[in-house]
């Protein structure tokens, strides 16, 4: 069994309602849906929400909803992983424990389901507990640098101080959009991107973190530039 799982809380401090703000027409969350479904990857896609709007649009779209999320993977501080957990032991009790599975954030509208194809193959076919997919810095992380409370700035790596930004190698950044993981090792260590996690890159184009208004603003012009 493969499961896809879309963490949306109701909660939301830095952009209200987020998961089901209106995104070029549609429920954000709406996006990360249908590209599960189109990929035809998963037996089921389920929303884990403690928000009753949020599931009626959720089953509205095609996934389900089979329970509500409890108080304490609701907060403010509950971690993803923590959300996980709880889900495949919900299940796990109904004896349907999946092999693998594919946490989908609801606020990731550039997922596509070629990408969670290729994620799949890269799981199934290579040594991976997870595979995630992650974007490269368009500038060399290695001379970036600090600024204190004075305005001053260091170099976090002074000795790259005269390096050739070709000559430094190139660093990712986690696209923040999903993870496909086995499950029992999920479980058995906690953690989505531990020391056995592979990657699958995407362009600059198709990543954006949606945590302001600017943010949103950006993600909605890079989105109709990308798929009209």
């Amino acid at each position: 069994m493969n499961l896809a799982i879309i963490p949306a809380r109701g909660g939301s401090k830095r952009i209200p309602r987020k998961n089901i703000r209106p995104f070029r027409g549609l429920p954000i969350i709406v996006w990360s849906i249908r590209a599960a479904l189109a990929s035809s990857l998963f037996d089921e896609v389920m929303v884990s929400t403690d928000d009753d709007e949020i599931a009626a649009m959720a089953t509205a779209h095609g996934a389900s909803v089979p329970f509500r999320r409890s108080a304490e993977t609701a907060g403010d501080h509950a971690t993803t992983a923590a959300v996980l957990v709880e889900v495949l032991d919900r299940y796990g009790a109904l004896g349907r424990r999946p092999e693998l599975a594919c946490c989908l954030y609801p606020t990731a509208p550039f997922v596509t389901a070629e990408d969670l194809r290729q994620g799949l193959e890269a799981l199934r076919s290579g040594p991976f507990d997870a595979v995630m997919p992650v974007a490269r810095f368009s500038y060399p992380i290695w001379r970036s640098l600090r600024r204190g409370q004075d305005g001053r700035i260091t170099l976090n790596w002074p000795e790259n101080l005269n390096a050739r930004s070709q000559d430094l190698p190139p660093a990712f950044h986690d696209a923040g959009q999903w993870y496909w993981f086995k499950v029992s090792r999920f479980l058995e260590t906690g953690v989505l991107m531990g020391d056995n996690s592979g990657s699958l890159v995407l362009p600059d184009t198709r990543v954006q973190d949606i945590d302001t208004e600017d943010d949103w603003i950006l993600a909605e012009l890079k989105h109709e530039r990308l798929f009209g």
